[in-house]
């Protein structure tokens, strides 16, 4: 059995080799779709998953329902024998809860919890995201305790709400200025993720969650956000 230490280097190890995110949330399948069978599908080509509960009216969903989609999506994880690392968003409560139940940590936003408080609450080896909009974003996180970052929006983005995008040459600018992962985020699908492949990473939502192919779609953005030799 590995040791707490290891299992944060080896988590960390995993994170750098990532390419594909998907932000898991199951409000936005399509109605009368069952998610954890969407995920299923797309679950070989996804290195990270990260479990966005949002419920209409609340900013925020309470630590119960993201609690229990986080334990299905690692039921679902062990299940398959799958090496994606499964996080939860907002809710630093529940990756500590959960953190001894193979739940990796936590990614904020810039109304959340302060990263100093997220690693003092969860330790050293849990895994901290942490989004970011502007180039001046990614240098003020050079000095905070995460271990990567979500960068965006880079196009526009009905998900996020954003009518506008920063554009993939922003994207590859802010990986270049950062010293940990960074995963663009906003509008990415099969049509522009390409545009990502000098960076090597992206987090998608609707692009999978809403395809009539989960798995067929997962494959063909990790395939294009491989760079190329």
């Amino acid at each position: 059995m590995k040791t707490t230490a290891g299992a944060g280097a080896e988590r960390r190890a995993r994170l750098e080799r990532a390419r594909l995110m998907l932000l898991f949330t199951p409000e936005l399948c399509p109605a009368g779709s069952e998610p954890l069978a969407i995920l299923e599908r797309a679950l070989p080509h996804l290195d990270v998953i990260q479990v966005r509960i949002k419920e209409p009216g609340l900013g925020t969903a309470p630590a119960r329902s993201t609690c229990d989609w986080a334990r299905h999506v690692l039921a679902l994880v062990a299940r398959r024998e799958s090496d994606a690392l499964v996080l939860v968003n907002d809710r630093v409560d529940v990756a500590a809860t959960l953190a001894n139940e193979g739940l990796a940590g936590v990614h904020l936003g810039a109304d959340d919890a302060p990263p100093e408080l997220a690693r003092e609450l969860l330790g050293p080896h849990a895994l901290i995201g942490l989004s970011t909009h502007s180039a001046r974003d990614v240098t003020r996180a050079e000095g905070l305790p995460v271990d990567y970052l979500g960068f965006g929006p880079v196009h526009p983005s009905e998900t996020k709400g954003y009518a506008r995008g920063l554009g993939s040459e922003a994207a590859w600018i802010a990986a270049q200025a950062s010293a940990r992962p960074l995963f663009p985020i906003g509008g990415i699908d099969a049509t522009n993720a390409g545009e990502l492949a000098a960076i090597g990473r992206a987090a998608v939502c609707r692009a999978i969650l809403g395809a009539a192919d989960p798995r067929e779609v997962a494959r063909e953005l990790a395939e294009l956000l491989t760079p190329a030799d």
